[in-house]
């Protein structure tokens, strides 16, 4: 199967397809046969803060969707996307070129382990991440797989995340993270470990009467211990209809 060009004047390849961000107008391209971004994103994006001028780095971006919700939601001065896998990184540069961000947005092709050797220390503001949740190869047919790669710790674990992070952050810079409450003990233990002190956590509940199943936390380098935990978002109020918060957060 060729390349096509779409409307927007992008070539798309083989089981690509346009999706529109409801921000801005900003589209992105994703595969429907590898890896498409999930709700976990969306949220991060909307629970992160970004102030005017301020510099931002995506750790595993992906496809590009935080750094480009992040452009779209806040007055950042500029966004960098970090990938290890060149075809998503690929797809989240020509999502860029189609948004025409690329004076605000860069995707550059790397491995998480070396962000503080490819940008040096404290050179961002605000490092966010929606990092791979599982442990271990249980369930995995493929390690190369991208689903695989992207929600397994294959190529990075979470002490690596939040090592490149605090690395990466100017004092009192922040960190928004994304992850499985299951993992929360170890995920605090690690953040105080490397200095990132948990400020501010929200956690994420399918509907009212079910367990969480994601957990929001923002962190700031070098803070004093306090943490504000804020009152719940719950995703469906029933079957296939978000509440308002989420389509709030959505753009709809």
């Amino acid at each position: 199967m060729m390349n096509k060009e779409n409307s927007l004047g992008v070539i798309l390849k083989p089981d690509e397809r346009v999706d529109d961000l409801h921000r801005n107008q900003y589209k992105i391209i994703q595969n429907t046969k590898k890896f498409c971004f999930g709700m976990d994103a969306v949220l991060l994006s909307g629970f992160a803060k970004v102030m005017s001028g301020e510099r931002v780095l995506d750790l595993g971006t992906g496809t590009g969707i935080i750094p480009i919700l992040l452009e779209a939601k806040t007055k950042g001065k500029h966004f960098i996307g970090l990938e290890i896998q060149e075809e998503s990184a690929d797809m989240a540069r020509r999502s860029v070129a189609m948004n025409k961000l690329e004076d605000k947005v860069d995707i550059v092709i790397g491995d998480i382990k070396e962000a503080s050797a490819l940008f040096g220390l404290a050179s961002f503001d605000v490092v966010t991440s929606n990092p791979p949740y599982m442990t271990g190869n249980h369930g995995i047919v493929n390690p190369r797989e991208a689903k695989a790669i992207a929600r397994h710790e294959l190529l990075c674990t979470l002490e690596d995340v939040v090592r490149e992070a605090s690395k990466t952050l100017k004092p009192n810079g922040r960190f928004y993270l994304v992850h499985r409450p299951f993992r929360l003990v170890e995920i605090m233990k690690t953040l105080t470990e490397y200095k990132l002190e948990p400020k501010r956590m929200k956690l994420v509940y399918p509907y009212v009467d079910k367990e969480p199943n994601m957990v929001l936390i923002e962190c700031i380098k070098g803070a004093k211990s306090m943490i504000k935990v804020e009152a719940p978002l719950i995703v469906y109020k029933e079957p296939n209809v978000y509440t308002d918060e989420i389509y709030d957060i959505y753009g709809y």
